[in-house]
């Protein structure tokens, strides 16, 4: 028997009735043989991590863009975050936590630079709008090289259902996918409250009283509090927190958006990002050849889908640096006063 099946095996008699097993996948777009050591959900998992897309995480901004430590979230310590939390709650729960974890790893990857900036600033000019998980689903099925002769990752239907959903108002189809999905604003309320506390925009007793009498007055009794709490709550498998802790979590998410995340430094911030934003995408829509320049490649898309899929992978380094060379002079080139 292969370390595979035994995984599998393991997984059928261990994990509970209403997880969703490795074996059990209703596959991938296209078949492969598979992998004698590690099971499906646990490849996609690999994927992920080993994709380009996942690399740029590490140079895109979570919510503060410009911090002056080392210690903020960005994209990608932030799904680190998500992932942990989630695999807590599976592990003790019996889900899947392959599947978990491959979900929590993927579900950003299509994040703009700039944050949620950069997103509204791309959301008014494509059209259509523009989605930060559909793109994650778009950069793992299309954009990212895997197997030579073929665009995307190949993952399999859960993943993917769960990275799709991650943010639109349907529910994923798994409960490890429901369950990435809660994770991500238990940890994003805990990490904007840390970072802003740091930053000196807020200070521990400028939380809400009822909120912290709930849930905990330190970071980490406000993480072990929700963790707890769907752990309780989820045993008959429903993914869900208790009413009581749901209220705390939805007065601290508030809370964040009246005081941090629509201060008006915060609309400065936006400004700038939106103006990097919209002209280089407006810039490769009436310019693809610039695109095609860069890049190296002809996608076939039309030019606003090929500027849309480069300017949301850019990092805000490399997005701010690309802004500069197109669009501001170089000191030659200023006249002297």
């Amino acid at each position: 028997m292969s370390i595979r099946l035994e995984t599998e095996k393991r997984e059928a008699n261990t994990l509970a009735p209403y997880a969703t097993l490795s074996c059990r996948s209703t596959g991938r777009a296209w078949p492969e043989p598979e992998c004698e050591v590690r099971t499906a959900f646990q490849r996609d998992r690999d994927r992920i991590i080993h994709s380009k897309a996942f690399r740029r995480l590490k140079d895109k901004t979570q919510v503060f863009g410009t911090p002056s430590g080392d210690h903020y979230r960005t994209r990608l310590t932030h799904s680190l975050e998500v992932s942990q939390i989630a695999r807590t709650v599976a592990r003790a729960l019996r889900l899947n936590e392959d599947l978990t974890e491959a979900i929590a790893l993927g579900h950003d990857l299509g994040h703009t630079p700039f944050g949620h900036a950069g997103e509204r600033a791309l959301d008014a000019e494509v059209p259509g709008g523009f989605r930060h998980a559909e793109q994650s689903l778009r950069v793992v099925d299309l954009l990212e090289q895997g197997r030579p002769g073929r665009r995307g990752l190949n993952l399999t239907a859960e993943v993917r259902d769960g990275i799709a959903a991650h943010g639109s108002e349907g529910s994923p189809r798994t409960p490890e996918g429901r369950l990435v999905r809660l994770s991500d604003r238990i940890a994003y309320i805990n990490h904007d409250i840390d970072d802003a506390i740091r930053d000196g925009i807020l200070r521990p007793e400028d939380l809400p009283p009822a909120a912290v009498r709930v849930l905990g007055g330190s970071h980490g009794e406000r993480i072990h509090t929700m963790v707890a709490d769907v752990i309780q709550a989820s045993r008959d498998g429903e993914i869900r927190m208790s009413d009581v802790v749901d209220r705390a979590c939805q007065e601290l998410r508030e809370f964040l958006f009246e005081r941090v995340y629509l201060r008006p430094e915060a609309a400065e911030e936006e400004a700038r990002a939106q103006t990097v934003i919209v002209a280089l995408y407006r810039m490769y829509c009436e310019h693809p050849e610039r695109l095609a320049a860069e890049t190296g490649q002809q996608t076939g898309e039309p030019s606003w889908r090929a500027a849309c899929d480069h300017v949301a992978g850019m990092t805000d380094r490399y997005a701010m640096a690309t802004f500069r060379r197109h669009f501001l002079p170089r000191p030659d080139e200023c006249g002297r006063p």
